[in-house]
């Protein structure tokens, strides 16, 4: 099988990052460990678009670690961030939240009846899971604990002492216009706005005040709200005054003591630059407009003694079927709804296969199935070695870490036919597995796990994602009344297909019965090629099946035949056709 190693990096995206980072990390930081970062707000849950802000690095590291190089994928839990709405659709939660706007989201309440401490650790919770089962190695740093603990005290020091300089910078852009819109141009949304910058604080002031500037937001001594004003700050003594606008509360701190508070959002991403010493981070579209955060944190970094990372701009990740996702909004799809309905390879390679500045499409839809038709079809052709470079090297990276395989299906079958038989079945395993063994009698499963877990996978989808309009139930009685209707060539179609069953018990048997049935019955062999029938012969077939279906399934489709066929049963089959 090929290996990441011996793929192109002309058409790459990957391994053409891990040339770039290694040799910058070279050049900064000779001898040290290769250091990329993400950079999460668990203000909500953290969705799928929240996900490429971590697999871009991930991958990136990934491919280091492949090439023999020490690599830090650093997560940075922005946890200290000001809890700044309530999202909507969330359970156990309700607008009593409201109070807590402006705290840091690890003084928020969790949810009603979470296990965890408080808003920002129930988030990470679910996050932290799906990066294990997704195979993502990474070092996880709190902001709140490193805030609290002073960590970056120095930090938050020496950007006081050179507030001039930042006020300076961010001057720049403050008076600057945005560009003019090209024609047909969509206005860039709160939520991509939100996703673009990377952090829950991406909409926090800068520190401009009726006093001065200043880069540094204490949360209250009263309240513990960001609604602060600051009104002076001794460089020598960094003695720091400020008032809450919340609640009135009034205090004046030392800032070389003191540790209930953070760096405004365009100021401690830079900062972070430099003290974790990070070559590459990734971030939102919108870093291309005037005063967005990366574009100032280039300049701003310089200021810490740092650089700025090379940091690809990433393009939205949507939802079959639904808008843009947003975490301030309830009901988006996390990481973890979609590890239900598909397994971690497939997840993987969705994000591997696609460069950074590509969206794409995540399917909780019936595009499912196509999709995994596609992967199971590439890990065919890498099999036998004729998958194209740039393909072969997305399915390694989607299949395996560094660290090696992830855990697979031993025997994948097709996952249209898995979720076609347990929507059949609805998840009984008995009648499970004798289907599943009669697709091919000649290597029948001696039992389930040997298709687990995209057996589990797909039984989820159908209970979770399909309606139960469009659920599969399989006729109790014949319909009487349309078989007394049929003409002598449909009933004559349902005896040779009841007479072929038992000789074409198979998946590949009933396929070839029930598409030979209208070929015979029009004078032409059950084996004939299309090219071999008149144009009128698909629609004999299509009138055969849509006749199949409503007498099985009163429906006009409905699951692949062969497969329903397998399914129901010889003897059911039988007993529902008897014209």
């Amino acid at each position: 099988m090929p290996t990441v190693a011996q793929s192109s990096t002309e058409t790459d995206w990957v391994s053409r990052f891990a040339d770039e980072v290694i040799a910058d990390s070279e050049r900064r930081a000779p001898g040290k460990p290769v250091v990329v970062a993400s950079g999460l707000s668990p203000s909500g849950p953290i969705h799928l678009g929240n996900l490429r802000e971590v697999m871009t690095p991930h991958l990136v590291a990934d491919e280091i670690r492949r090439r023999g190089f020490e690599v830090r994928h650093l997560i940075s839990w922005d946890d200290y961030d000001r809890y700044r709405k309530v999202p909507g659709g969330v359970p156990g939660v309700d607008e009593s939240w409201a109070e807590h706007i402006g705290r840091p989201l690890t003084s928020v309440p969790a949810p009603a009846g979470s296990a965890y401490p408080n808003w920002a650790e129930h988030f990470k919770a679910a996050m932290t899971e799906a990066l294990a089962e997704l195979g993502v190695e990474y070092d996880g740093i709190s902001q709140t604990e490193q805030y609290t603990s002073g960590a970056y005290r120095e930090q938050v020091l020496h950007a006081m002492r050179h507030r001039g300089d930042i006020d300076a910078i961010l001057e720049q852009y403050r008076t600057k216009k945005a560009p003019a819109k090209k024609q047909g141009q969509k206005p860039v949304e709160e939520a991509e706005l939100e996703a673009a910058e990377g952090s829950g604080a991406a909409a926090e002031d800068d520190g401009t005040g009726s006093a001065g500037y200043f880069p540094y937001k204490p949360y209250c001594g009263g309240c513990n709200k960001d609604l602060t004003v600051v009104s002076a700050y001794d460089d020598d003594t960094t003695e720091l005054v400020y008032t809450c606008s919340a609640c009135g509360f009034s205090e004046a701190v030392r800032l070389s003591e003191f540790n209930r508070g953070k760096l405004v959002w365009k100021v401690d991403w830079p900062m972070r630059w430099a003290y974790e010493g990070v070559i590459f981070e990734p971030s939102g579209v919108d870093h291309s407009s005037p005063g967005s955060s990366f574009q100032v944190g280039g300049q701003i970094v310089s200021i810490f003694g740092g650089e700025q990372p090379i940091g690809p701009m990433y393009a939205f990740v949507g939802i079959s079927g639904m808008a843009k996702m947003s975490s301030s909004k309830g009901g988006v799809p996390t990481p973890g709804d979609a590890l239900k309905i598909m397994e971690p390879q497939l997840l993987r390679w969705l994000y591997a296969r696609r460069r950074p500045n590509q969206s794409f499409k995540i399917a909780f839809d019936q595009e499912i199935q196509r999709l995994y038709d596609e992967w199971d079809k590439l890990e065919a052709k890498v099999a036998d070695g004729s998958a194209l470079p740039a393909d072969a090297a997305a399915h390694a990276r989607a299949a395996r870490t560094a660290a090696g395989e992830l855990p697979r299906t031993p025997r994948p079958m097709a996952y249209r036919t898995l979720a076609s038989v347990v929507d059949i079945t609805a998840g009984h395993d008995e009648q499970t597995l004798r289907i599943l063994s009669d697709l091919d009698p000649a290597n029948p499963l001696s039992s389930l796990d040997e298709v687990r877990p995209r057996l589990d996978r797909a039984e989820a989808w159908i209970n979770t994602q399909v309606p139960a309009d469009q659920r599969t139930v399989v006729r109790e009685e014949p319909d009487t009344e349309l078989l007394a209707t049929l003409d002598d060539q449909a009933r004559e179609s349902l005896r040779l297909l009841v007479a072929g069953l038992d000789d074409h018990w198979s998946l590949d048997g009933l396929t070839h019965l029930v598409y030979g049935v209208p070929k015979v019955q029009a004078g032409f062999s059950a084996d004939a090629t299309p090219k071999e029938l008149p144009p009128e012969i698909k629609t004999a077939q299509r009138t055969f099946f849509a006749l199949l279906y409503h007498l099985l399934v009163g429906r006009d489709t409905g699951p692949r035949l062969p497969t329903l066929l397998l399914a129901v049963g010889a003897d059911r089959v039988r007993k529902l056709l008897a014209a």
